[in-house]
This record gives C-alpha cells, sequence and structure tokens, in this order.
C-alpha cells in the first residue's frame, strides 16, 4: 500500500504515508531516555534508573536533574536551554497536535523537566550553572551513568565571568515555557517568567559569550556570539508578556546587529533565524518576512541529494533540515508561500522517516537505526557488565532508545549504522527539539 501511495502521489514523496502521531510519541520517549537524577514514578523507559544524584554545584547547591545531552552524560546547559526553548516553541504554537495525538500532557512533562532543571542552574540574579561534567573524562567511559564514578564539577557564569548566549538562551527558554504553563499553573509560570526577566537582565547587562567563562565548554559546544540570543530572548520575554519594552529591546538589538539578514542555519548555536520568525509573527514587519522568505527561498531551490534530502551540513545533517524546515513552516504560517514551503517541509520529514529507503529514527519505521552511539541505550541490564566492549559490540543496543533522530546520511545519502560513528549515529536532546515541534506542526496541519 506504502508503495501505491509513492506511485499515485503527484509529488516526489509518499503522501500520508507515516504516522506522526506515532513518531511524536517515540520522541518523548526519547526524552525520558535522556533524564537525570531521581526518576519519576511515571517513568515509561523503565530500563533508566536514577542516576547523577550528588550533582551539586560550588557551594553544595542541588544540580540534579535535567537532560543528558547526547550519547554521553554531561549536562551542557546552553544546548539543554535551547532545547527547551524549541520545545516550548512546539508546544506554545501547535498544542493542537499534541493534543490530537494524545500527548499535550507528556510535553508539558518533557519540557517540565528540564525548566525544573533550569531553575536550580539560576542559583541568584547574576549566577547561572552552565555545565555539570567534565566533558574529557565523560567522553572517557562507555557505561551506564548510574554506574559512574567519575568526578561531575560544575561550572557557572556570573558578572565576573559572565555568559549573554547562555543566559540569554536560558531567559527565552524560561519565557517560552511560561507561556506554555499559564493555562495549568500560574504559580509555576509566574516563577519561570520571574526567572526569566532575571536572566535577561544578567545577560544584557553583563555582555559576554559564555564559552570564555566556562572553557571546558569550548571544546563541544563554543558559542560564536551571543547577540542573537539578546534578540531571541527580548522577543520570547515580549510573547510572554506583553511588555513592549522587550520588543524595543529586541528590535533595536536586532537593527544594530542586523539579525534579519545573517543567512546562518538555526541551531543550538545560532537563534537569529528563530528571532526573525518571531519578530516576523509578533510585528507582522515586511523586513522580517522577507528575512525568512529569502533565506527560506533559497532551501527550497537548493540540490539536494539523489534520493531527496536537502543537505546542509555533514555533522547531524538530519537536525540540521528538521531546524530548517521548522523555521520555514513558521513563514507558511505568516502566508508566505505556504503551499511551497510545506510541501517542502513534508518531503523532508518523509526523508527522515522512510523517503530514502529507510527510517533515521530509532524504533520507528523500516529499518530504523539499531546502534546508535548512546552509552545507556547500549547498554545491558545490570548486574551485567557495561563498558568499551559493549561500545565495541556489532550487536544490536540491547535497549531500543525509541524516537531519537540520527544524525544522518553524507550528501550522498550514505549512510551505516555503526556506534563507532558519531558523526552519522550520534543522537542529542538539540537533534529531536525542533524535528518534535515540527511533527506536532504537521500533525496539526494533517500534512
Amino acid at each position: 500500500m506504502r508503495v501505491l501511495l509513492c506511485l499515485l502521489s503527484a509529488f516526489a514523496l509518499c503522501q500520508g504515508a507515516y504516522d506522526y502521531n506515532d513518531v511524536l510519541t517515540k520522541s518523548l520517549l526519547f526524552y525520558e531516555a535522556q533524564r537525570s537524577g531521581k526518576l519519576p514514578s511515571d517513568q515509561k523507559v523503565t530500563w533508566r534508573k536514577d542516576s547523577a544524584l550528588n550533582d551539586k554545584g560550588q557551594n553544595g547547591e542541588d544540580l540534579t536533574g535535567g537532560y543528558y545531552d547526547a550519547g554521553d552524560y554531561v549536562k551542557f546547559g546552553f544546548p539543554m536551554a535551547y532545547t527547551a526553548t524549541v520545545l516550548a516553541w512546539g508546544l506554545v504554537d501547535h498544542p493542537a497536535g499534541y493534543s490530537s495525538a494524545g500527548l499535550l500532557d507528556d510535553g508539558r512533562k518533557a519540557l517540565k523537566w528540564v525548566t525544573d532543571y533550569l531553575i536550580k542552574a539560576h542559583v541568584s540574579e547574576n549566577e547561572l550553572y552552565g555545565q555539570v561534567g567534565d566533558g574529557d573524562a565523560d567522553h572517557a567511559y562507555w557505561g551506564r551513568p548510574e554506574d559512574m564514578t567519575m568526578a561531575r564539577p560544575a561550572y557557572k557564569i556570573d558578572t565576573s565571568n559572565p555568559g549573554s548566549d547562555l543566559a540569554g538562551e536560558t531567559a527565552a527558554a524560561l519565557a517560552a515555557a511560561s507561556i506554555v504553563f499559564t493555562s495549568t499553573d500560574s504559580n509555576y509560570a509566574n516563577t519561570l517568567l520571574t526567572h526569566a526577566k532575571q536572566l535577561f537582565d544578567f545577560a544584557n547587562n553583563y555582555r559576554g559569550k559564555y564559552s570564555d567563562s566556562i572553557t571546558q565548554a569550548s571544546n563541544f559546544y563554543s558559542s560564536s556570539d551571543y547577540r542573537d540570543e539578546l534578540v531571541w530572548a527580548a522577543a520570547w520575554l515580549y510573547r510572554a508578556t506583553n511588555d513592549q519594552t522587550y520588543l524595543n529591546t529586541a528590535e533595536s538589538l536586532n537593527d544594530d546587529y542586523g539579525l534579519q539578514y545573517w543567512n546562518v542555519h538555526f541551531t543550538w548555536d545560532s537563534k537569529a533565524l528563530g528571532a526573525t520568525a518571531l519578530l516576523a509573527k509578533i510585528t507582522g514587519k515586511q523586513t522580517y518576512k522577507d528575512g525568512l522568505t529569502s533565506y527560506c527561498d533559497s532551501l527550497v531551490s537548493r540540490q539536494q541529494t539523489p534520493k531527496g534530502l536537502t543537505f546542509l551540513d555533514q555533522w547531524g545533517s538530519l537536525r540540521m533540515i528538521s531546524n530548517a524546515v521548522y523555521i520555514c513552516l513558521q513563514a507558511a504560517d505568516l502566508s508566505i508561500n505556504s503551499d511551497t514551503y510545506r510541501q517542502f517541509a513534508k518531503s523532508q520529514l518523509n526523508y527522515i522517516l522512510g523517503d530514502a529507503g529507510r527510517s533515521f529514527v530509532v524504533g520507528f519505521g523500516n529499518n530504523p537505526p539499531t546502534h546508535p552511539h548512546h552509552r545507556s541505550s547500549s547498554c545491558p541490564d545490570a548486574p551485567a557488565t557495561c563498558d568499551w566492549n559493549n561500545y565495541n559490540s556489532a550487536d544490536p543496543n540491547p535497549h531500543v532508545l525509541y524516537g531519537a533522530l540520527v544524525g544522518g546520511p553524507d550528501s550522498n545519502d550514505n549512510y551505516e549504522d555503526l556506534r563507532s560513528d558519531y558523526v552519522a549515529n550520534e543522537v542529542a536532546t538539540d537533534y529531536n527539539a525542533a524535528f518534535q515541534s515540527l511533527l506536532s506542526q504537521a500533525i496539526e496541519l494533517n500534512l
């Protein structure tokens, strides 16, 4: 039947061939698998256990919780906050997609797991922990998170060691999340907003790149600029508060920086396109719409791989296109080339889900990855040993990491399901963020 749908389609894709509800369900399970700390009683991913229960700040502050970054166990605050912002974006703008799939409560839980941690990490108005764990020591270990014995130092930014990008992104995350929780938990929403306002002031008043202050992060998530996060955070604070001061600040900074013209893809490091999309939605101004149109038109017209992927970057190729088409769906919502951008988004989403001949989402569809570069799922249940022998094993991971989007193929659609290939086969919380919000919008639109 799927083949027939492909043959009958007027487009080079399989119309309606994939169960987006099922993929969204599984993506939420991936976030459960990434949980650090004391796991809740309603945890569905039961092969994961409590871990990193002694994560503390430099003065003994409780830093348990949050998400492990990727296939490892460091808690990197910068991509984690980005993940929270983009998950919140989907819940703010496309709740109908979650509701239609019966997943609105689970979506909120996935978001709250990270925002609870970000609140903990913001220990005073001008102090924010941005990393827990030593990346080098962590990457030398292959095993379960609950079995870790290495030291897990915590690193923070403050007025002497600023990080406008980290503080700004965290402000954006908490502001966006406050919108999500306003209708269900107004006290929590107010707490989120209080932290968001303080963090934005910290980011704006003490300028600097966080990776210059938390140098341990520079080998893993080095920031290229902090200016985009200031605009992004101010725009989200306006959406959360309707306080004109934040919009004035966002537009003034944006004009100063010229961010709407930055032809840089949307990632954990670059929020310029996200900020442009938000400002276009908030203000309706043509200058922002023109920026989106220019970017998305160039994306649609790019040469594709033989099997139909618009290839943007080798590292996390599927993450990159998911991020990009999510931006273009925001443009489509503003009646900018709506049909073209939505069909393009569908073609790229369906490439990921199987139109290339296989699925790139663990546990979903035809021939999905079974060897993701991911420590905990590669380990058998205790008390069995888990070490580098498991990393080197040719066997599939003992636990299915449902919903994880792997890095993906190269510019010629080449891909091997190898645990050792961390470029093609690692997973990460930021990989699934726009992908998951894209799914919620695809369900809402009945793409």
